[in-house]
């Protein structure tokens, strides 16, 4: 029922919000009349803000037309090159008519980026993207709203997600490097420690960034609702089927919107200070600082659904019995065993502000994967980063980045075999300086 009740509220505001907006216009357009009104920035300002608020926030295109190679603009092509139920594995190809950026193209390393499948879309990720492609070939996971899938095309499970990354890693073949960022580093971890076991190649690098991989290291928030709540819980009070306007009619789902109220609830100052900041941008006339706004709440307020079979797994396994750090966790009737990858080289990554996987949870990584020897582990601390931080923005940019590139040029080559280490090693540590402040 509240699910309907949702998209009834939806479909009211829908007409206000749209008015809003051509309200707005009409006070600020040079050849209205309304615009030289008293207070007329102030009205225009205000119902600009109305409009955003109750707007419905569809789906971002990651908008990626091209890329500086040595300083050589590089047409980049976005190809579906798998299309599952429930993903599409996405490629962007990149074109160029220079023989000498060609070549070098070529020659670069191939990457998969798994995106979470926890709320957002993947464009979430479009600037992470937008980085890897000036030294990479890029792959990503882009996953589907389940409110878009029908009911025909069965449920999808945790099981599920690891079988679309598994098939993903093997259509790129043994020189894959992969990256996982935030709730994907668990399910990739499991998928890749499966094909170890099953004597498979593996990805030559396992970047994994700012993930749940041990929940009990300093648990935020998320992890305490996860941990505090019990399944049934879960099951009885957040899980709602899809309303008979979308092709999934009937499915069982964790919606959207919920996931996105818990988003802002855990920063509601913030969000408050945002947006009244943007409308005395707007009041002042500052475009560039409007505009970032805009860019930044169209991609955070766009939400989609998760199935209700994926999410109750998830919270279960990873948030409530550890499976994966107890070692209990049974795939297909295979044990995960992280202890049996052996050539894959890692790296952990985390923020020091992180707010949504503590300290601690993703470098827990390396005390399962001891059959990778210490020379192959490396861990990374990003002061002053928060959870978007180490994915997107300056930090990424300038910190992050510089350190994923080199790590996997690093191990480009594929490795000997592997001897495994019989106890947990210690990763090599590494904190990025201190940031420089932004210049006003």
């Amino acid at each position: 029922m509240l699910y309907q009740l949702y998209e009834t509220q939806r479909a009211l505001m829908s007409p206000f919000s749209e008015f809003a907006s051509a309200s707005s216009k009409l006070y600020n357009h040079p050849l209205s009349p309304f615009t030289h009104t008293p207070m007329a920035h102030r009205v225009s300002a205000g119902l600009d803000l109305m409009h955003r608020l109750a707007k419905e926030y569809e789906k971002p295109e990651f908008a990626i037309n091209s890329v500086k190679v040595d300083g050589i603009d590089v047409a980049v092509q976005e190809q579906v090159a798998i299309e599952k139920p429930f993903c599409r594995l996405l490629r962007f190809k990149r074109f160029t008519d220079d023989l000498a950026v060609l070549s070098k193209l070529k020659e670069q390393p191939t990457v998969l980026v798994v995106a979470p499948l926890s709320g957002h879309h993947s464009t979430l990720l479009r600037e992470t993207v937008r980085m890897l492609l000036i030294d990479h070939k890029v792959y990503i996971t882009d996953w589907t709203d389940a409110r878009m899938v029908s009911l025909e095309a069965g449920p999808f499970h945790l099981d599920d997600y690891i079988a679309y990354v598994q098939e993903f890693i093997r259509h790129i073949g043994p020189e894959a490097h992969v990256i996982s960022v935030c709730q994907p580093t668990v399910p990739v971890l499991a998928a890749v420690s499966l094909m170890a076991s099953a004597g498979e190649f593996t990805p030559r690098t396992m970047t994994m960034m700012g993930g749940p991989i041990d929940a009990r290291k300093s648990p935020t928030a998320v992890n305490n609702l996860a941990m505090n709540k019990s399944f049934e819980w879960f099951e009885n009070n957040v899980i709602y089927r899809v309303p008979t306007n979308y092709p999934g009619n009937g499915r069982r789902v964790y919606p959207g919107f919920l996931q996105h109220t818990g988003f802002i609830a855990m920063n509601p100052d913030r969000h408050m200070n945002s947006h009244y900041d943007y409308f005395m941008d707007l009041m002042r006339g500052e475009d560039e600082s409007a505009d970032f706004h805009r860019s930044f709440y169209d991609e955070y307020n766009a939400v989609l659904d998760m199935p209700a079979e994926y999410y109750l797994d998830t919270i279960k396994t990873i948030f409530q019995d550890f499976a994966l750090v107890n070692g209990t966790w049974v795939v297909d009737g295979n044990l995960v065993r992280p202890q049996d990858i052996k050539t894959s080289a890692l790296l952990t990554i985390e923020g020091e502000l992180d707010d949504i996987s503590g300290a601690g949870q993703t470098r827990a990584a390396h005390d399962l994967c001891t059959g990778i020897p210490k020379s192959r582990q490396f861990h990374y601390d990003v002061e002053g980063a928060g959870h978007y931080g180490i994915f997107s923005g300056r930090r990424w940019r300038e910190l992050v980045y510089p350190e994923v590139r080199d790590f996997i040029a690093g191990h480009e080559s594929a490795p000997r075999a592997a001897k495994a280490t019989k106890a947990a090693t210690k990763p090599a540590v590494k904190k990025a300086a201190p940031a420089r402040k932004r210049a006003r």
